[in-house]
C-alpha cells in the first residue's frame, strides 16, 4: 500500500468515528429530552404536600401568610398542609385566626416543630393541639400557654360561657355532628372529655378578668384537645401553670402524636393515619408525597415589617415630626408627605399590634411639651417633663408580655437622648443670644454714635444710620462732631457729646 492508499484509509476510518460520535451525542441530548419531558408529568403524578412556615413571634402577618396558605393548597389540590414551626408564642388573634383556617381546612394539616431546638411555645402549643397531625423533632419543647393580657383586649362579658375554638355549624369544620360538644370547647359535654377540675383558692387571687381568661383559655384548649383524642389534662396544666414539655415525653404522655427527625419522616410515619376531617374519616397517603416549599411573597414581607413594634414606633415619630416640620415650613410639601405616609402606616400598624392607649397619649404629651418649650420660657420646665412622658410612654407603648413583641430599650434611650441634646441645645443657644448686644429695633440704637449735623445747644438734627434725626443735648455740640445716643423720647434722641470728630 501506497503512502497516499494508507493517508485515505486513516481519512476514512476518522471520518466514521465522527460520524458515529456524533450520532452518540445526538442520542443522548434525545434521551435527556425526553426525560426532562417525562420529568413534569411524573412529578405531577405524585401527590403533593404544601410546606409553610411560623417562625418567630406569631403576627398578623404570620396568620395572613398561613391562611392564605392553606386557602391556596385546597385550591391548588394539595393533599396535605405541614406547618413547619418555631415560635416563643404572639398575639391571641392571629393565632385564632390560624386555628379557625385549619379547623375549616378541607387538607389535612400536620404541625411539626422542626428543627431540633425549636420550641411551640404559648401560641403555638393551641395551634399543635388544633392540627389534625401534630409532631415534633428530637430536642423541641412545646407548652407553657398562659394568656397574659394585653393592651385593649377585651376579656369575655361577664355570665358568657367560654368559647371553644370551633363553634361551627355542622359538617363546617373537622367533626360531624357526634363531636360537636367536644368541639365547642364547653368540657364535659364529651363522654370520653374529663371536665377541668374546680378553680383552686390559690387561682382566685388574681383579678376576675385574669380568672376570665385562663378559664376561658383552658376551655378552648381542651376543646382542641379533644377533638383529636389528646391530652387535655395536660393541655389544661399548660394553661393555668404553665407546663412545659419535651418532644419524647409528649409522645409518650399523648400530647402530641409522633416525633420524626425530618420531613421525609414525617411522610413516612403519618402514612396510612386516619384523620378527622370535614364531618368523616380520612387516610393519609403520603409515602410518595412531593413537598412543595411556599416561602412568604412581599405582601407577607411588607405587613412583617411594618407590624414590627420597632418599625411601628419609627414610623409614628416620622410622622409627627414630618407634619410639624411642614407646619413650621408651608408648602416644604415633602415633610408632609412623608410625615402624612408614615404617620398612616404607624396607626395601620398599631391596630393589630398589643398597644396601651396610655403610653401612646404619652409620647403625643412628651412631644408637645418638647415643642412647647421652643414657644414658652419656662427655663426646661416644660421640655424636661416633655422627655420624661415620652421616654414612659415608649416603655409602656407595646405590651412586653406579650414574646416577641416590644420596642427596643437601646432605641428608646437613644431617640430620648437625641431629643433631650436638641432640648439643652435650644436652651443654651437662647441663653447665648440673650446675653449678646441687640442688634435690631430701638434698643439697638442705645449706644450707637451719631454725627451732629450742626451746631446746637438743646436741640438740634444728627444723622444716625444715613438718617436724620431730632436730638436734644445738654451740652453744646458742634457740627460734625460724634454723639453718643443714650436714649430715645419718640423720634428725638437724647444724645451727648464724645471726643470724638468726624475728619
Amino acid at each position: 500500500m501506497s503512502v497516499i492508499d494508507y493517508g485515505a484509509a486513516v481519512d476514512t476510518i476518522m471520518n466514521k468515528l465522527v460520524r458515529a460520535l456524533l450520532s452518540l451525542i445526538c442520542l443522548g441530548c434525545a434521551a435527556l429530552a425526553a426525560g426532562a419531558q417525562q420529568s413534569p408529568d411524573e412529578e405531577s403524578d405524585r401527590p403533593r404536600a404544601v410546606l409553610l412556615e411560623i417562625r418567630g413571634a406569631i403576627g398578623p402577618a404570620t396568620s395572613d401568610y398561613v391562611v392564605r396558605g392553606i386557602e391556596a393548597a385546597e385550591a391548588g389540590g394539595a393533599r396535605l398542609v405541614i406547618l413547619e414551626m418555631d415560635t416563643p408564642g404572639g398575639l391571641d388573634s392571629a393565632m385564632r385566626d390560624i386555628i379557625k383556617a385549619i379547623l375549616n381546612s378541607e387538607v389535612p394539616v400536620a404541625t411539626f416543630v422542626y428543627p431540633s431546638g425549636s420550641r411551640a411555645a404559648s401560641a403555638g402549643t393551641y395551634i399543635l393541639f388544633a392540627s389534625h397531625v401534630a409532631a415534633m423533632a428530637p430536642a423541641t419543647n412545646m407548652g407553657a400557654a398562659t394568656p397574659v393580657q394585653i393592651g385593649g383586649a377585651p376579656a369575655p362579658p361577664d355570665g358568657d360561657a367560654p368559647k371553644g375554638p370551633a363553634e361551627e355549624p355542622d359538617g363546617g369544620g373537622e367533626g360531624g355532628p357526634d363531636d360537636g360538644d367536644a368541639a365547642d370547647g364547653e368540657p364535659g359535654t364529651d363522654g370520653d372529655a374529663r371536665a377541668p377540675e374546680p378553680v383552686r383558692d390559690s387561682e382566685r387571687s388574681g383579678s376576675a378578668m385574669e380568672r376570665k381568661a385562663i378559664n376561658d383559655a383552658v376551655a378552648y384548649i381542651r376543646g382542641l384537645a379533644d377533638r383529636h383524642g389528646r391530652n387535655a389534662d395536660w393541655a389544661e396544666r399548660a394553661v393555668r401553670d404553665a407546663e412545659t414539655i419535651s418532644a419524647r415525653q409528649a409522645v409518650e404522655e399523648n400530647v402530641v402524636d409522633l416525633v420524626a427527625r425530618d420531613h421525609a419522616d414525617l411522610l413516612e410515619q403519618i402514612d396510612g393515619r386516619t384523620v378527622s376531617i370535614g364531618g368523616g374519616e380520612r387516610t393519609l397517603e403520603t409515602g410518595d408525597m412531593l413537598i412543595e416549599r411556599v416561602e412568604p411573597d412581599w405582601r407577607t414581607r411588607l405587613l412583617s415589617v411594618i407590624t414590627d413594634p420597632t418599625v411601628a414606633y419609627l414610623l409614628m415619630l416620622i410622622g409627627i415630626y414630618g407634619l410639624i416640620f411642614e407646619g413650621y415650613n408651608p408648602g416644604a410639601i415633602v415633610p408632609g408627605v412623608v410625615g402624612a405616609i408614615c404617620l398612616l402606616l404607624a396607626l395601620f400598624a398599631f391596630q393589630v399590634l398589643p398597644v396601651n392607649y396610655a403610653g401612646l397619649a404619652l409620647i403625643l404629651l412628651g412631644i408637645v411639651l418638647m415643642i412647647g418649650e421652643m414657644f414658652m420660657a419656662s427655663f426646661g420646665a416644660l421640655g424636661i417633663g416633655g422627655i420624661i412622658a415620652f421616654v414612659i410612654g415608649s416603655v409602656i407603648l407595646i405590651d412586653t408580655d406579650v414574646p416577641g413583641f416590644g420596642v427596643s430599650r437601646t432605641l428608646i434611650a437613644t431617640i430620648a437622648l437625641a431629643g433631650g441634646l436638641l432640648l439643652f441645645a435650644i436652651i443654651a443657644f437662647a441663653v447665648h443670644l440673650r446675653n449678646k448686644p441687640v442688634v435690631t429695633g430701638q434698643e439697638e440704637m442705645i449706644g450707637a454714635l451719631a454725627t451732629a449735623d450742626g451746631d446746637f445747644t438743646g436741640r438740634g438734627r444728627v444723622r444716625l444710620y444715613g438718617e436724620l434725626w431730632n436730638a436734644y443735648a445738654r451740652a453744646p455740640v458742634r457740627q460734625g462732631d460724634k454723639v453718643r445716643v443714650t436714649a430715645i423720647d419718640g423720634l428725638t434722641l437724647e444724645v451727648e457729646p464724645t471726643s470724638i470728630r468726624e475728619i
